[in-house]
């Protein structure tokens, strides 16, 4: 079976551009997914390759992330990121979508959602970390420090000590036995990828991961109006939350899927997340 080949492109948005990837077409709702933090849309390209052979499907790299110009404001939130995704919808032409958002763009997505309900058709939320005020103080401190090129070029093992950590240990920075994960680490290719994405965004990848530990999601998650399925999948470190995610979501459905930025798990992840937008 061949699979639909993504397309980029930029789009003007207030205060800059936004970079995405797209495949597909139909008379369904477009698709938009938001990628977790740290990374791009390119972490969603096997979602997305499946998702087109049905809709049409766009990855966008969030602001400050990726090729996509930050936010021009010094701490930005979740419900700024929320507004510069539909800034991106509104400059494509985009008014009616389904949206998919895991880890930092469920958080986004779920924002999203709240902002503009009669714009946003059905959502899914794969993987959200609901903290305790002690965990979400220690990710504010450790998880996403900021980071500037220098001389020696400390700035290239940093950021694959980083990327790499992150398969290995979860809080990625608490490289101890009881923080092991079992995953291994993934292709050189793939772990490449990730490390030159986080790179293009060297200065500005912190500000959605802060903006999402600092988000109150508990708080917000209630007030989702839209149809909305929550996810994460059995080897992804928050799917401790997603009973409660499914419980704070009014009407909520719940689902384990396998992993979506993998191409094995897509092709199954991508089964269920059509069965949920296809439904009457």
């Amino acid at each position: 079976m061949t699979l639909p080949t993504p397309r980029r492109g930029f789009v003007d948005v207030p205060g800059g551009q936004v970079h995405y990837r797209q495949a597909g077409q139909g008379t369904a709702p477009p698709l938009v997914l938001l990628h977790p933090s740290p990374g791009s849309g390119k972490m969603l390209l096997p979602l997305l390759r499946r998702m087109a052979q049905g809709r049409r499907t766009l990855a966008l790299d969030t602001r400050g992330n990726g090729d996509s110009t930050p936010l021009d404001i010094p701490d930005p939130g979740i419900a700024d990121f929320a507004f510069a995704t539909l800034d991106a919808l509104d400059a494509l032409g985009i008014h009616e979508f389904d949206l998919f958002g895991s880890h930092t763009g469920a958080s986004i997505a779920m924002e999203t959602a709240i902002q503009a309900p009669t714009r946003v058709r059905r959502l899914i939320l794969d993987s959200m970390g609901l903290w305790s005020p002690q965990r979400r103080e220690d990710y504010l401190a450790r998880n996403s420090p900021v980071v500037a090129p220098d001389l020696m070029g400390s700035q290239f093992n940093w950021a694959f000590n980083y990327c790499r950590d992150q398969y290995l240990f979860w809080p990625w920075y608490e490289r101890t036995a009881a923080a092991r994960r079992e995953t291994g680490l993934p292709a050189p290719e793939i772990l490449h990828d990730f490390v030159v994405e986080v790179l293009k965004a060297l200065g500005t990848y912190h500000m959605s991961y802060r903006a999402a530990a600092r988000h109150p999601k508990r708080d917000r998650l209630p007030l989702i109006t839209v149809p909305t399925l929550v996810t994460s999948s059995p080897t992804d470190m928050l799917i401790q939350f997603l009973d409660e995610m499914a419980a704070l979501v009014p009407g909520a459905r719940r689902a384990v899927v396998a992993d979506p930025e993998t191409e094995d798990g897509a092709a199954i992840a991508a089964g269920i997340y059509a069965a949920f937008l296809d439904a009457a």
